[in-house]
């Protein structure tokens, strides 16, 4: 039974979907002004997480990511790049699906954009003012939190706390400092679009309640995204959304812990701030999940270059096996012995964590765990059929591979069989060096001329003999 904590009941409840085995799913994308940082890349991957451990479990995801692409930060690097903001937000579209492709994130099954919504999104507010839950000021439309009188709810926060600690900033025009617009007055030189309240542009909540209505009903299974995003953002979309169809918005909140940079916040002003990018320069996209899943994704994270080492170097167990399997799948084609190996086992404990509110850092543990015993078997028994490696493999194919996106067989398959061959083209070489300085030219010549028709021609010069691939 799979049970997941929920932000909005703070408790775990056992996860029923509205339409089994159907799962629709909305998880907070990027703000498409820069690159997205690693504290993004924790919230983008855990929930690729738990949406491939649902598909594991035989759920059928309905996957959607938003892409907000009209916001005051766009507007701010439009003019400081002197670029049209439709184009700074396109160009950074396009980097942020570099960056989840190399990050071995799939992909979503719908991106919608915000400027593609616009006729959802003034319908939306059009039904908030109808029902007086907003209102006009001059072409500023806001939403009236006094009117919803669950406002809150997900956040645990009361109106009346808010007001009298309010930092929210002051706008004249609202009836009350939390009141939050719907739909912003156009300014001179900034993208704008038509309505019944002017020309203007969304604000931030309301893209977000109208795109994910749009795509997966008034009503959908889970609802995930940053802690930061409890409030306002999500606070405001549960407002808006029940204000406006008279129904529940989301089942089950699903909200991922905070990053920080060798033990401080992440920031700018503290030069701590590293975007994906920049990190998966220096380390592989495995390295950065492991990192990632070794804590409970509710959980804070220290992130740090240690860590990022620590997860490279644990994974090496698993690419060592990965290789193990390749030989062994290779020389027991036919015939061995099938040790006795309690594969269910480990198969049970693996579904026990994750079904746990996703406990991803117990899941890992499981898997080297297998990882310690199979080595263990292997050493422990001569001539092992091929059979057994086919389920060793399969174990890892659903579990490391599949749920948790820290292993690439393929992957392996390719580096290994390309170090393998360059070493043997080493061999030879060197071992034609020491011919040539026995005088022994007979083999000498052969061994460059048996590399010579496999397509490697060697260039000897003074210090060494150097070698290059010719393709055929």
């Amino acid at each position: 039974m799979l049970s997941i904590y929920n932000t909005l009941t703070k408790r775990k409840e056992e996860f029923r979907p509205i339409n089994p085995p159907f799962v629709n799913m909305y998880v907070c994308g990027p703000t498409v002004y820069d690159y997205f940082h690693i504290g993004n890349a924790r919230s983008f991957i855990m929930a690729d997480v738990i949406r491939r451990y649902l598909e594991l479990k035989g759920y059928r995801v309905k996957y959607v990511m938003n892409l907000t692409d009209v916001d005051d930060k766009i507007i701010k690097k439009s003019i400081q790049e002197n670029k049209e903001a439709k184009v700074v937000s396109e160009n950074y579209i396009d980097a942020f699906f570099e960056d989840i492709k190399k990050l071995k994130i799939k992909q979503a099954d719908i991106y919608p954009k915000a400027t593609e919504h616009m006729e959802d999104i003034v319908k939306l507010i059009e039904e908030l003012e109808e029902k007086h839950f907003a209102y006009n000021v001059g072409g500023n439309v806001f939403y009236d939190v006094s009117k919803f009188k669950d406002y809150g709810k997900l956040s645990g926060k009361k109106i009346d706390e808010l007001e009298s600690g309010s930092r929210i900033e002051i706008n004249e025009e609202k009836n009350n400092p939390l009141d939050f617009s719907l739909w912003k007055k156009a300014k001179p030189g900034e993208p704008s679009w038509n309505s019944p309240w002017g020309e203007g542009r969304p604000g931030w909540h309301i893209e977000c309640s109208a795109m994910s209505c749009k795509h997966l009903g008034k009503t959908f299974d889970i609802h995930a995204g940053g802690n930061d995003l409890i409030f306002p953002h999500h606070e405001n979309e549960i407002a808006q959304s029940e204000a406006a169809n008279g129904k529940k918005f989301v089942n089950y909140w699903i909200h991922f812990g905070f990053l920080n940079i060798n033990d401080e916040k992440m920031s700018k002003s503290l030069g701590n701030f590293f975007t994906a990018r920049d990190i998966l320069k220096k380390y592989s996209a495995e390295a950065i999940r492991m990192s990632f899943i070794q804590t409970h994704y509710a959980g804070p994270l220290n992130f740090s270059e240690e860590l990022l080492s620590s997860s490279g170097k644990g994974l090496e167990k698993l690419k060592n096996l990965a290789s193990k399997i390749s030989e062994g799948s290779v020389i027991n084609k036919e015939g061995g012995i099938t040790p006795a190996f309690e594969f269910k086992r480990y198969e049970d404990n693996f579904t026990s964590a994750m079904d746990d509110d996703f406990n991803s850092p117990q899941a890992a543990a499981v898997i080297f765990d297998f990882v310690r015993d199979v080595n263990k078997t292997i050493a422990e028994n001569n001539n092992i059929s091929n059979e057994f490696f086919l389920q060793v493999k399969g174990f890892l194919e659903k579990t490391a591979v599949g749920v948790l996106g820290i292993l690439d067989f393929s992957e392996e398959k390719t580096s290994s069989s390309g170090e393998l061959e360059n070493s043997l083209i080493d061999f030879l070489i060197n071992l034609r060096i020491e011919a040539k300085k026995e005088k022994n030219f007979l083999l000498s010549d052969k061994i460059r001329d048996g590399l010579k028709e496999l397509g490697i021609t060697l260039q000897d010069s003074k210090d060494k003999t150097s070698y290059k691939k010719i393709s055929t």
